[in-house]
């Protein structure tokens, strides 16, 4: 495997954010490469080199490291934030801490992916071979399983509080993924309860990033509840802009397999609305995935295309835009500072996002 540079890859995105304000911007690529080497580090610890070469996989892969980015910028929140800015002694322990719950939060997710590859059959995560597809699901699911153990170990180091974070939000990943195996409860809406599916497998996630952030920098309370109220929201703008990606993209664009969630019977925004819908298209798309999972490339052509022709996509991005405000909206009970503006910038460029 050819070993990718440790640079932070985040920093597009970072500069995608438009900064106005140089030493915002100035540390988020220091605290992003510091956290690109904890994480790189902490994923490789392990005395055997395969096992360590199989933790980096993903991690060297790519990733837009969102998780992290959102733990530096709700660590400027913080009462701590100004002390970690480059200095020694007690500051370099404080910005320590900060890099390791942004690393802490990525191995969470990197471990959520290799188990949704295998949960999904994903041939392809970030442009490559998925791990089950390269080693099998056997190795995949004790790949995620050590992500999270070392995890666990960064989030003991930081203390009662983050152990507490972490224990949330995987009890909520977990609960999500149930409550999609299950399906809606007797009288349940189907799209409720994608809402809130989608809140825990990836809301929980962001959200996590925000609050171990600020309370790792010491961030008042008020500032942490704020910021996890946007880290919902913003986790479901990801999610349903995630959900318009899987028909309304190319493989060479999203990074992964063109209407996997339809191939494995996932039913998404997109298509609850245009199975709500009424009329022959609408029918038709109804008889195709009653059928079960889509495995026919051309069961699948065809269902993406009664989609595309229905109103399903329009309506999904009105709901969508709704969340990235009510997103944009939590951030007015955070001191206006430029990584509140930040914020703010990134609701944008997750909705509008094309991988």
């Amino acid at each position: 495997m050819t070993t990718l540079t440790a640079e932070p890859r985040p920093d597009s995105l970072v500069g995608r954010l438009n900064l106005a304000d140089p030493g915002l911007t100035a540390r988020l690529h220091g605290g992003l490469a510091d956290a690109e080497s904890r994480l790189r580090e902490t994923a490789a610890d392990v005395p055997s080199a395969l096992v360590a070469e199989w933790s980096r996989y993903l991690i060297e892969a790519g990733g837009k490291r969102l998780r992290p980015l959102l733990v530096l910028l709700a660590a400027e929140f913080g009462a701590k934030s100004d002390e970690a800015d480059g200095a020694d002694g007690a500051d370099g322990a404080a910005a320590g801490r900060i890099s390791d719950a942004a690393a802490l939060v990525e191995l969470v997710h990197v471990a959520s992916l290799h188990h949704d590859d295998v949960m999904d059959g994903a041939r392809s995560r970030h442009g490559v071979p998925s791990a089950p597809a390269r080693w099998g699901n056997r190795t995949a699911v004790l790949l995620g399983d050590r992500l999270l153990v070392k995890a666990g170990q960064l989030a003991a180091d930081l203390g009662d509080g983050a152990i507490r974070l972490q224990g949330e939000a995987a009890e909520r990943l977990v609960r999500g993924q149930l409550r999609e195996l299950t399906g809606p409860e007797a009288g349940e809406s189907p799209v409720t309860h994608h809402f809130a599916v989608i809140a825990d497998k990836t809301g929980s996630l962001l959200s996590l990033a925000v609050r171990l952030g600020a309370e790792v920098a010491g961030a008042p309370e008020p500032a942490v509840r704020a910021l996890a109220a946007y880290g919902e929201q913003l986790g479901i703008v990801f999610q349903l802009s995630d959900d318009l990606l899987d028909f309304a993209s190319e493989p060479a664009d999203s990074g992964k397999d063109a209407a996997l969630d339809l191939a494995v019977g996932v039913r998404t925004l997109p298509v609850l609305l245009a199975l709500s819908e009424d009329g022959p298209r609408a029918a038709e798309l109804r008889a195709l995935l009653e059928a079960g999972p889509l495995a026919d490339d051309s069961d699948r052509r065809r269902a993406a295309e009664l989609m595309r022709n229905s109103s399903a996509e329009a309506r999904a991005r009105e709901l969508l835009h709704a969340c990235a405000t009510d997103a944009r909206d939590a951030l007015a009970a955070l001191p206006d500072v430029p990584a509140r503006a930040a914020l703010a910038a990134l609701v944008g460029l997750v909705e509008h996002r094309s991988a």
